[in-house]
């Protein structure tokens, strides 16, 4: 399940790139627009900015805007970078391994060969996706 932070961070790139070579977007607009608390929303957008993927200016005429044009931006990265991992499980993550506790051998739990699966499949998927390509609202009347 993806963190609330990460659900804030996806709407708020996906905010900026929707403002994409527009100007600097303020802060409160973004937070006003994503219902976001702005206290949150400035720290998940500087780990934004240390991540390369926006760039910030401050003063009165200050705001945000991506670093990157939003095609070169995948939700697989937005994820990575806010959460750490695609994987549902720590033994299943490609850059944050850990073995899980109280669990079998890796190399005997079958648990650990499907979620490698679904952290593949799911990657698969959000690094093809990027904050360029439309979202089909329709998909969510078929949920």
């Amino acid at each position: 399940m993806l963190s609330q932070k990460t659900r804030y961070t996806i709407r708020a790139l996906m905010h900026l790139a929707d403002k994409y070579q527009q100007g600097l977007v303020p802060l409160t607009e973004i937070a006003e627009a994503q219902n976001i608390p702005a206290k949150f929303l400035t720290v998940i957008l500087s780990e934004m900015s240390r991540a390369g993927i926006v760039v910030s200016q401050r003063g009165r005429d200050g705001g945000y805007e991506l670093a990157l044009a939003p095609v070169d931006i995948s939700y697989g990265d937005i994820i990575r970078i806010s959460r750490g991992s695609l994987a549902l499980v720590p033994c299943a993550s490609r850059f944050a391994h850990e073995k899980c506790k109280n669990c079998l051998e890796e190399s005997e739990c079958r648990m650990r060969a499907l979620m490698l699966q679904v952290r593949d499949e799911t990657a698969a998927v959000l690094d093809r996706i990027s904050l360029a390509d439309p979202i089909d609202m329709g998909v969510m009347a078929e949920g």
